[in-house]
């Protein structure tokens, strides 16, 4: 009898008993954040002896979620995974994938108030009752930085950098008219551009509330209407007079931003700590530029990074343990110490009043920046962040179309209604699957 129960065991839960008490936790936390990762989860581990936190690097956050979701079909899934923002459609979808925070919690009846988290971090990952689903880790905002150095050779005042992009066309001509190769660049196009671009000019980029409707799974993209033509015109036709210079997906533009050939770059908040460490100028940041025309910008911009997510398939102890994992995160000490470490926000307002109390703003001002930026307005329904299925191809669609528009293979207009085009496809292969 003893065998048989211990033959179901095994084939209801095969990785929690071939990996006697561990947990494992799959992240996308590579090199120096890798590190600080390591440090705070043996730091939880002290705290208990029942199980190991083990933490395993799987890779970007794409190669992640297609790891995730290819080991869940296996039944060969991680007690803790972090997927990044634009995942968060594919883990609820379809239901009985993960264990939603709220009920982590109360399994565990342990006190956890929504109400701690920054508002537009909170809104990202919870449900329509306002139900957090999985614990808010590493956050960020995109934000603008800028090379003091070079806004002073141009005549510029390094204290006022520009807040609407005509000041900042201005500012780019003067800065190229000084030397420098180019004004401006930006990593993350689809992210910085399109996404929170759209959410900074109030402005959804897909109907249902860009997915966080009670029917979001019906949202389709509307990206391609007048303002987002606007911004990818403008950029086409600043490449002209190197106002702009495109520097590729993903985090490539850097290179161009580090070396001093661009003044400007659009990047993540979640970069200023290693931006701090390697450029030769003093450094400043800025909140993204808005277009004056446009009624009600700026709004508010919308975070990036990912979030931890407990999965099914778990005995209650191992539950008990991630619960517990999750509240040791959330401490206002721990939040300041990954913050200041990572150069990521801290998700709760007791570690953001810390990190001000310890002088951290004060000494990096940049930091509080992204923070700035997320609470400039209370986010609209609209303006909350992205709940799309099938999001990780859809940004490559839509990078692609930003290439297409910028390389003059086709008009912007065309890019875009291209792109909105595929994503819908996707959007509508996503609905269909998950509704089978």
């Amino acid at each position: 009898m003893r065998f048989f129960f211990t033959l179901i065991l095994t084939l209801l839960f095969p990785l929690a008993s071939l990996s006697l008490n561990k947990i494992y936790f799959w992240h996308s936390m590579a090199g120096q954040l890798g590190t600080e990762l390591d440090n705070i989860v043996a730091k939880f581990n002290a705290t208990q002896s029942d199980y190991a936190i083990v933490p395993v690097f799987k890779g970007n956050y794409s190669e992640t979620l297609t790891a995730t979701v290819a080991a869940f079909r296996a039944h060969q899934q991680p007690g803790i995974v972090q997927i990044f923002e634009v995942g968060t459609a594919t883990m609820i979808n379809p239901a009985g994938v993960i264990v939603p925070l709220y009920q982590l919690m109360q399994m565990a009846k342990i006190p956890f108030d929504t109400q701690q988290f920054i508002p537009a971090v909170a809104d990202y990952y919870s449900d329509s009752k306002g139900q957090l689903l999985a614990m808010p880790f590493n956050s960020s905002s995109a934000v603008m930085y800028y090379n003091k150095q070079a806004f002073q050779k141009a005549g510029i005042n390094p204290d006022q950098p520009p807040k609407t992009w005509t000041e900042l066309a201005e500012d780019a001509k003067k800065i190229v008219n000084s030397g420098y190769s180019c004004g401006f660049t930006t990593a993350w196009p689809s992210w910085i551009q399109i996404e929170t671009f759209s959410a900074w000019h109030n402005t959804p980029i897909a109907t249902e509330n860009n997915g966080f409707s009670p029917n979001g799974i019906n949202a389709r993209m509307i990206f391609n209407n007048k303002i987002v033509l606007q911004q990818i015109t403008a950029l086409k036709d600043w490449q002209k007079t190197s106002i702009f210079r495109y520097g590729g997906r993903e985090d490539n533009a850097e290179t161009l931003f580090i070396s001093g050939n661009c003044a400007m770059m659009m990047e993540s908040s979640g970069s200023l700590r290693g931006l701090t460490d390697v450029v030769q100028f003093p450094l400043g940041v800025a909140m993204l530029p808005y277009w004056e025309n446009i009624p009600g910008a700026p709004q508010n911009t919308i975070i990036g990074g990912a979030a931890l997510w407990a999965m099914k398939g778990f005995k209650s102890d191992v539950y008990h343990v991630i619960a517990h994992f999750f509240a040791f995160l959330a401490q206002p000490e721990i939040q300041a110490l990954w913050s200041s470490a990572s150069g990521y926000i801290p998700t709760t307002n007791a570690a953001y009043q810390l990190l001000k109390k310890q002088g951290f703003y004060a000494k990096l001002p940049g930091a509080e920046i992204a923070i700035q930026e997320l609470n400039y307005r209370p986010p609209k329904p609209y303006t909350k962040g992205l709940r799309l299925g099938n999001y990780s191809q859809i940004r490559e669609i839509n990078e692609e179309a930003i290439e297409a528009a910028l390389s003059g293979a086709k008009s912007p207009q065309k890019a875009l209604n291209d792109a909105v085009t595929k994503g819908n496809q996707l959007l509508k292969d996503f609905q269909e699957d998950i509704q089978d």
